[in-house]
């Protein structure tokens, strides 16, 4: 036999375990728009819809996620305004230093957004309709929440 090359033949899978069930129950990946829902994975194999009950619990929390992206943004615009607003009290010889803090307060608060939007990225690449609407109904409820004084147009590259 060569040592190179292994042979399962012999092997006896059947009580084996791959991931979490029976062949039935893996998560599906698909890489084309779809509306089933069929062993649906969202991001995570933890989060596997297995019920209709489950599904619209997972919808409502991606619509409740995608709703958080825009309160952090919300968060992100008003920091960034309120620092600019004291920085612009400070004497003169403060504001340096000041502006160097908060910068890197702004700089995290940036990553996290970008980090948020990636992550709902993924969420929307599971290419199921159901998905991809509960992420675009999350953006249109966030924004008439937390969007007030934004404008309408889109700046942010990935979402």
């Amino acid at each position: 036999m060569d040592h190179a090359r292994m042979d399962h033949s012999h092997m006896n899978h059947a009580g084996m375990d791959h991931g979490g069930g029976g062949m039935d129950d893996m998560c599906s990946m698909s890489m084309l728009f779809t509306w089933d829902t069929t062993n649906l994975c969202i991001v995570f194999r933890q989060w596997h819809i297995r019920s209709t009950a489950s599904l619209v619990v997972s919808l409502l929390a991606v619509v409740v996620l995608a709703m958080g992206y825009e309160a952090l943004r919300s968060v992100s615009r008003a920091y960034e305004a309120s620092l600019a607003k004291r920085i612009s009290a400070l004497p003169r010889q403060l504001q340096d230093e000041t502006g160097r803090q908060g910068h890197i307060i702004k700089a995290v608060l940036y990553a996290l957004q970008n980090f948020y939007a990636f992550m709902l990225m993924l969420v929307f690449m599971t290419y199921n309709g159901w998905v991809m609407i509960a992420v675009s109904l999350g953006a249109f409820f966030g924004y008439l929440v937390f969007g007030q004084t934004t404008s309408a147009t889109k700046d942010n590259a990935c979402h």
